[in-house]
């Protein structure tokens, strides 16, 4: 039995007895050296050590996470991803957001109920940290598990592209007017659980295991091969969809994948499978000659003293279409929308010549003042989009039914993460299928998966939709980590008339007052007279500090 299988059924033993109310992490992020691939650079570990460690609750628990800055001479914080954060929307994590960051030596307070199981992660959300490492897995494990009696033991499985250059210095390059045209850095490596190494796992037969695969990426989607043995996807992002074959899978950054692997007498001793990074644009068109350079073959071992056999050479990667993937048991689709965002995707340079990425021409800009302090204290004028500055602001109501359709301008897939909810992914077609033709002409999925990042297909567009249930600021970005520190990001806020008068806790507060960052007021910290303009950041600053 595997550490995670007994810690799983440690944690079920307890929820059915007496339950484990509280999980508490004291946590301290400094700079450590690794060399997960044979090259050393700086990473963020946690308390002295690299791979972060997971973050493992039950439904229903409350998790306690104090971190502690001791970086030196970088702000940090800490995005629960997939977390709903009902009524603690100021723990979700974003700085400049739903936050400050958090200064070098200062300590802050998480605090939050689980309140959805599943396969979920944690990352920095500032200055592009999880690229340099401060990520991990967060399991929250579920009494009532629809699959539990279905597996004998299970192991998470992270996914990463890797780079031996520092983010700050890798988003400095981006941001420059001699990027042009707009490329992500290289990537230099591949990593399988933060180490390069083709992964073995020891599996018996005529049994099950779960595998909760997370991509980690800053850019990159990986594919997985599993023609040689039976494989069925039981979860998406945390939310369980019916049992469905799964030969080849393609994980986009952010999402998460919940696989059965089964095996039987009738298998070989041990079976290769194919982890492949996906760095191409848009892996499905031939006149971008897709290439596959990165790749480690996996392997299921049952009989250590038998030879390992190369895995099948892919010559074309036709994963399973996701978005027609069902949800589990008796979910009722959203009907009757009465919000319609729509979001024009595509690159733009500001005024420096520096390149941006957009929605609807206009790249997102951080704030003086974090944009839940701002609706929090500027009373009635928080209705107003005006007082939040450059964020791309959309104001909703609590209840609201919302159709999101992004048009993705891009010759590249784009991975679209909203924090704060799960949304129905109703339409989501094949690359080049042109801008979204409207509701009348678009072919909705009438028993759609839940999803919390959907990725957009080149030249191409999604609809999804979600009920607006949770009050608070919740963004939605694009989850390739460099278009983030471009601008490819919109803010909802959510029930702002429920935001006023907000009681954020005193030691984020008290953590703003030390860096000097304004908590109260516009985004341009006017508590005066909120829909004056003047002191706002209107565009993104020349030099990227991160």
């Amino acid at each position: 039995m595997s550490r995670l299988q007994l810690v799983r059924l440690i944690f079920l033993l307890l929820a059915a007895v007496v339950r484990a109310d509280t999980v508490t992490y004291d946590w301290q992020a400094d700079w450590i050296s690794a060399t997960p691939d044979g090259v050393t650079r700086p990473v963020i570990g946690i308390n002295g050590e690299w791979p972060c460690p997971s973050i493992e609750a039950s439904v229903g628990d409350e998790v306690v996470v104090r971190l502690t800055n001791n970086l030196g001479n970088q702000t940090t914080g800490l995005h629960f991803h997939g977390m709903r954060q009902i009524q603690t929307n100021f723990m979700d994590g974003a700085s400049v957001v739903t936050q400050c960051p958090l200064g070098p030596g200062d300590t802050i307070t998480y605090r939050f109920t689980v309140d959805v199981p599943g396969t979920y992660w944690y990352h920095s959300h500032n200055m592009g940290q999880y690229v340099d490492g401060l990520r991990g897995a967060l399991l929250v494990y579920d009494p009532d598990d629809p699959y539990s009696e279905d597996y004998d033991e299970e192991e998470v499985v992270t996914l990463s592209d890797w780079y031996h250059e520092q983010t700050i210095y890798l988003s400095r390059f981006l941001l420059s007017p001699q990027n042009e045209p707009p490329a992500p850095p290289g990537i230099d490596s591949i990593l399988v659980n933060d180490v390069r190494r083709n992964p073995h796992f020891h599996v018996d037969k005529n049994k099950t295991y779960r595998l909760r695969f997370i991509n980690l990426s800053a850019a990159a989607s990986f594919m997985l091969n599993f023609e040689e043995v039976d494989a069925q996807v039981i979860a998406i992002d945390g939310y369980n969809v019916r049992r469905a074959r799964a030969s080849m899978v393609r994980i986009a950054p952010a999402q998460r994948y919940d696989i059965l692997v089964c095996f039987t007498d009738t298998y070989s001793d041990n079976i290769p499978f194919l982890i492949a990074l996906d760095g191409n644009p848009d892996y499905t068109n031939p006149e971008l000659r897709p290439r596959w350079p990165l790749n480690l073959t996996g392997q299921f071992i049952s009989d250590p003293d038998a030879p390992l056999r190369r895995n099948r050479d892919v010559t074309v990667w036709r994963p399973m279409d996701d978005s027609r993937l069902e949800p589990f048991g008796d979910y009722r689709p959203l009907s009757h929308p009465n919000r319609l965002i729509q979001l024009e995707a595509e690159f733009c340079q500001d005024q420096y010549n520096i390149p941006r990425a957009c929605f609807n021409h206009i790249p997102y800009v951080l704030q003086k003042v974090p944009t839940l302090y701002t609706a929090a204290t500027v009373g009635e004028h928080n209705t107003n989009p005006v007082v939040y500055g450059a964020v791309n602001p959309f104001i909703l109501s609590q209840g609201d039914i919302v159709d999101i359709v992004v048009n993705n301008h891009d010759d590249r897939n784009h991975p679209f993460h909203l924090h704060g909810h799960h949304f129905e992914v109703l339409d989501r077609p094949c690359a080049r299928s042109g801008v979204w033709p409207g509701p009348n002409a678009t072919h909705i999925n009438e028993y759609p998966p839940l999803r919390d990042t959907v990725d957009v297909m080149a030249h191409s567009y999604v609809v999804i939709r979600f009920l607006a249930d949770n009050p608070g600021v919740h963004l939605f970005h694009c989850h390739i980590e460099w278009h983030v520190e471009m601008g490819l990001t919109a803010t909802l806020i959510l029930g702002p008339e429920k935001l006023r008068g907000l009681d954020i806790p005193q030691d984020h507060l008290d953590s703003c007052r030390r860096i000097g960052m304004p908590t109260a007021g516009n985004a341009g910290g006017d508590l005066e007279n909120p829909l004056h303009t003047w002191n706002m950041n209107d565009k993104p600053p020349r030099f990227h500090a991160g």
